[in-house]
């Protein structure tokens, strides 16, 4: 099950095991953000994009019934995800497929998909950006192979109408993602801003969008913070790392 340098980690909220590598892009407290901010329908069809070893598909997989399925363009890491699939013995559930999301027309029917789940790349691909060495690390990060506006283009095309969208990204990157959604016809909904601790700077957002909602009704809950004062995790933060 596990290749030369990977290990096995735990999700103790969800009782999920997830095969990690200190090699290629491991998840992150984004990937556990993601997977509980919307509300999860009970069937249908769940996809998770960009979804790197399988994350936030897995964490997502304990409280809803739908199939998921995970598109990941770089092999190793979609590798990584679906033997964590079978790992937690999850193959009737979900399946996840090496693809470039640029196609996954080809592999999931245009408007059948009830919530896209993306956790992408952060960073625009510019000339003067500083990339990490390691090239999993740096597409996982940066444009390389995509962009905002393209992977919410995607979304839109394979969402029923009134299908659903939730993407975690950075603060610095709010007003293109309303851009990219006005522009892909997703009406932003629910938007809430996670904080390290009080007293600092919002550090990453999580947004969710309906393709072709109506333009009223959006919302801003209340601050997530990660740490309290103590610099221990806050008791959200605990109950969706470690359960109540």
């Amino acid at each position: 099950m596990l290749l030369p340098g990977e290990r096995i980690d735990q999700l103790f909220a969800n009782d999920i095991q997830i095969i990690q590598s200190k090699e290629v892009f491991s998840f992150s407290i984004d990937a556990v953000l993601l997977a509980n901010f919307p509300k999860l329908p009970k069937k249908g069809l769940i996809l998770d994009l960009c979804a790197g070893n399988g994350a936030v598909g897995l964490f997502a997989s304990r409280q809803t019934s739908a199939k998921i399925v995970q598109i990941e363009l770089q092999p190793r890491l979609a590798d990584m995800g679906q033997r964590s699939i079978q790992l937690n013995q999850l193959e009737e559930q979900m399946n996840m497929i090496e693809l470039d999301l640029k196609l996954a027309t080809t592999a999931v029917k245009p408007d059948s998909v009830d919530l896209v789940l993306c956790n992408p790349p952060y960073f625009k691909e510019l000339p003067t950006s500083q990339k990490n060495p390691n090239p999993h690390l740096a597409i996982a990060r940066h444009e390389i192979h995509t962009s905002l506006s393209e992977v919410i283009n995607v979304s839109s095309k394979l969402l029923k109408t009134n299908g659903r969208l939730a993407m975690v990204h950075r603060p610095d990157r709010f007003l293109d993602i309303l851009h990219a959604m006005e522009a892909a016809d997703i009406a932003p909904k629910r938007i809430r801003f996670v904080y390290p601790k009080v007293g600092k700077e919002a550090n990453t957002l999580l947004i969710e969008g309906i393709k072709q909602g109506k333009k009223d009704g959006f919302r801003v809950l209340s601050p997530l913070f990660t740490y309290d004062d103590q610099s221990n995790y806050s008791p959200e933060m605990k109950a969706m790392l470690y359960g109540n």
